[in-house]
């Protein structure tokens, strides 16, 4: 009995150790998300190392994982009807709220894009899809939600390209006539990289003169804007904070843009920011320039992180993190003058929480009216966490603003 009681409490101090992680306690259920980011971390510590040992793709074991969350099949009821269907080519799911079948009024729109790094998630993972239902009903609404391909089977701008299509599909007079949608208050929305998409989509279609029909807001949750800069005060605050880990920020945007995983220490380092830049990379800086555009609140005591050399091939190497289309918060201020309203969602513990702040400053200069809705016990992905096995208060409340501001504002 002696040597299994040993073991026993080895491997309870082993977890106990794994699971703990020092948070603020500012944070919302504290505990609760330690033992949530402990599954996550082990999921992704095991998809690593599987690929480390040549056996898989970086992300394949997290992917398989995530899939058993997903609702095989859609699945309606009295007041919400859920089919699958494709925009462009792009497969999607159509949430429409029922509430008025009736006598069919003209209805709000969403256009929504799910997170995930552009790697991971499924509008079809539990989370997403009681997100969206829940929307379709406190709306009244026809929610969206598009499947675009992942990576590594899509790489940029597969993704941007991809909800350009199904935007433009779907913002056109035969699509919304069908859904019985008011061509006058359709949204894009999305959270972290579908909220990168959702901007970026938004600001090629203001410009687009061909297209007749706009949208007539964004709404942006915890976005990803940019990665010229690992190191904005809420990437040096929140490194370390669940979900989003700094380290795991990097390897998505590496995936994304078709890079070397072994690239993120450089990434971190912000060696592709170079000390001599060019007159492109000096004006892109400019643009993700926090000492200028976050509050001070924001900034506190943290200082910018320069390289000593830098390394301008990292640029020749990954030329997206330059690209508007990747990073949204790199646009012209005559780009960001034509886009519509804005509400940005950032969350204090939240390593993209200053992109998302940078953003609204930009949008705002450029005579833009956003609303900034800042979480303050709010993480990564919080407000997700109003839906599935691991709900948050801070999740309800959040999700709370987000529609409220969209009955208001669409």
């Amino acid at each position: 009995m002696r040597p299994f009681s040993i073991v026993a409490i080895l491997l309870s101090v082993a977890a106990a150790y794994y699971i703990y992680l020092p948070l603020p306690s500012t944070i919302s259920e504290p505990w609760k998300l330690m033992f949530m980011d402990s599954i996550l971390r082990g999921v992704m510590h095991v998809s690593f190392l599987a690929h480390n040992l040549g056996l898989s793709r970086p992300f394949d074991i997290a992917k398989y994982a995530a899939s058993w969350d997903e609702i095989k099949g859609p699945q309606s009821s009295p007041v919400i009807r859920v089919t699958e269907t494709s925009f462009g080519g792009v497969q999607a799911q159509v949430f429409e709220s029922t509430a008025a079948d009736q006598e069919p009024p003209l209805k709000r729109g969403v256009v929504y894009f799910h997170g995930g790094g552009w790697t991971l998630g499924s509008g079809k993972m539990q989370t997403y899809f009681l997100q969206c239902w829940s929307m379709a009903e406190e709306l009244d609404a026809v929610v969206i939600s598009i499947e675009y391909t992942l990576a590594p089977e899509a790489r940029f701008p597969d993704q941007y390209n991809e909800a350009i299509q199904a935007s433009k599909h779907i913002l056109t007079a035969e699509v919304l006539s069908r859904y019985s949608i008011d061509p006058k208050r359709v949204a894009v929305s999305g959270d972290s990289a579908g909220a990168n998409l959702a901007a970026a989509v938004v600001q090629q279609m203001a410009l687009d003169n061909s297209a007749s029909i706009k949208f007539k807001v964004q709404a942006l949750l915890y976005p990803v804007l940019q990665a010229l800069d690992f190191n904005t005060p809420s990437y040096q605050q929140n490194g370390h904070i669940p979900i989003l880990h700094r380290p795991l920020m990097a390897r998505f945007w590496l995936e994304y843009l078709n890079g070397d995983p072994r690239l993120v220490t450089s990434l971190l380092a912000n060696n592709h920011s170079i000390s001599t830049p060019s007159q492109e990379i000096a004006a892109a800086k400019a643009k993700t320039n926090w000492t200028k555009l976050l509050p001070v609140a924001f900034q506190k005591s943290y200082k910018p992180v320069f390289p000593l050399h830098g390394d301008p091939k990292l640029l020749e190497k990954l030329p997206g993190l330059l690209d508007v289309r990747a990073s949204p918060l790199l646009a012209e201020t005559e780009v960001l003058k034509a886009v519509p309203p804005a509400y940005i969602m950032t969350c204090e513990h939240d390593v993209l929480r200053d992109d998302g702040l940078m953003y609204a400053t930009r949008l705002e200069e450029a005579g833009v009216h956003v609303t900034v809705d800042h979480v303050e016990d709010g993480f990564h992905g919080c407000l997700s966490f109003a839906f599935g096995p691991f709900r948050f208060s801070v999740g309800f409340r959040s999700f709370r603003s987000y529609i409220l501001w969209l009955k208001e504002n669409l």
